[in-house]
């Protein structure tokens, strides 16, 4: 099930102060690094992956197949860092919120124009250097 926006900024919010728990490397997405995600993901709900350079695939790809493979939604992605989760199937320790309403429009106000601006008149305008005459002193 894909997570919705508030539910998604949320889990994003609490993972900030995270470390990433597995690294994906040359390897890429094998059968161990997947079960030490779903493990990870049991024990943490919430975890962060580290996609390294030397992985074959990218970081998009990797999400997209640790989600499938573990079950899991893809909260973010960010540089190399995927953030995943996946709430524990008894006790669920994050609370995410349900739904997401967005704050009520409010009306754009008119732009005015300004009506007590007048316009200068030449004579009324600073002079600049070149304009002054000098008397030849």
């Amino acid at each position: 099930m894909p997570l919705t926006g508030n539910a998604a900024r949320s889990l994003r919010a609490l993972a900030h102060d995270l470390k990433p728990v597995v690294h994906v490397g040359k390897n890429g997405v094998n059968a161990e690094v997947a079960k030490a995600i779903a493990q990870a993901l049991t024990d943490h709900e919430l975890i962060k992956v580290k996609v390294l350079g030397e992985c074959p695939t990218t970081p998009d790809e990797v999400g997209a197949e640790l989600a499938e493979v573990t079950r899991s939604d893809v909260a973010q992605r960010i540089g190399r860092i995927v953030v995943l989760y996946k709430p524990h199937p008894k006790k669920p320790k994050i609370k995410i919120p349900k739904g997401w309403s967005p704050p009520p429009k409010v009306k754009a106000k008119k732009p005015t124009e300004p009506t007590d601006i007048v316009p200068l008149e030449p004579q009324d305008r600073p002079q600049e250097e070149d304009d002054v005459e000098d008397d030849g002193q």
